[in-house]
């Protein structure tokens, strides 16, 4: 009867253990998100582009690159310091993800396959939401980078989605699994 009752629990516990791992996995990956989110609302909005910080926006069309005019003056006093602190802060959740991620997996033992299906997870995850909150949400529907860069407006008008599909497609399903299955198999070497 004992045996049986601590075999019991042991079950729970494992149940458990795999449970509170997959919330925490999701919860690293809203973060992520979130950090992302930050970053690039920080640089967009606060810090702006002013003719030297292009590769902010590499991520863009060379047509948008193209048209977009510097931006000399602050949005309000203190814009850009408060951006460069709001882009600190996120690159530190980011990396806070990374650090996180490796540690509870090290800490629970986790196998390759353990630390690839994170990783791959908090990937997907974000991927999802930047094709779509970023590209078709925030870029097609709502124009947040048009209101504050209305020259590159042509570039994006008609779209009814981003302009860089085929690259994402590529980060989702070949990029980010070959990250994921790196980093997995470095983690289960220590």
């Amino acid at each position: 009867m004992v045996m049986q009752d601590t075999g019991k629990r042991f079950q729970k516990n494992i149940i458990y253990n795999r449970e509170v791992i997959m919330l925490l996995t999701i919860f690293l990956s809203v973060v992520f998100c979130a950090a992302i989110t930050m970053l690039l609302i920080s640089a967009v909005a606060f810090v702006q582009y002013d003719g030297t910080n292009k590769w902010f926006f590499s991520s863009a069309p060379k047509e948008a690159l193209e048209r977009l005019k510097p931006r000399n003056e602050e949005l309000f006093c203190g814009a850009r310091a408060m951006g460069w602190v709001l882009m600190i802060i996120s690159i530190l959740l980011i990396l806070g993800v990374g650090v996180i991620s490796v540690w509870d997996g090290f800490r629970s033992g986790f196998s390759f396959k353990q630390f690839f299906l994170r990783f791959v997870l908090i990937f997907t995850i974000y991927k999802a939401y930047d094709m779509v909150f970023f590209d078709w949400f925030l870029l097609c529907r709502f124009r947040f980078f048009q209101y504050y860069y209305p020259e590159v407006a042509p570039v994006y008008d008609g779209r009814k989605y981003g302009y860089n599909l085929k690259s994402q497609l590529l980060k989702l399903f070949v990029i980010f699994p070959a990250a994921s299955a790196l980093a997995a198999w470095i983690c289960t070497r220590f």
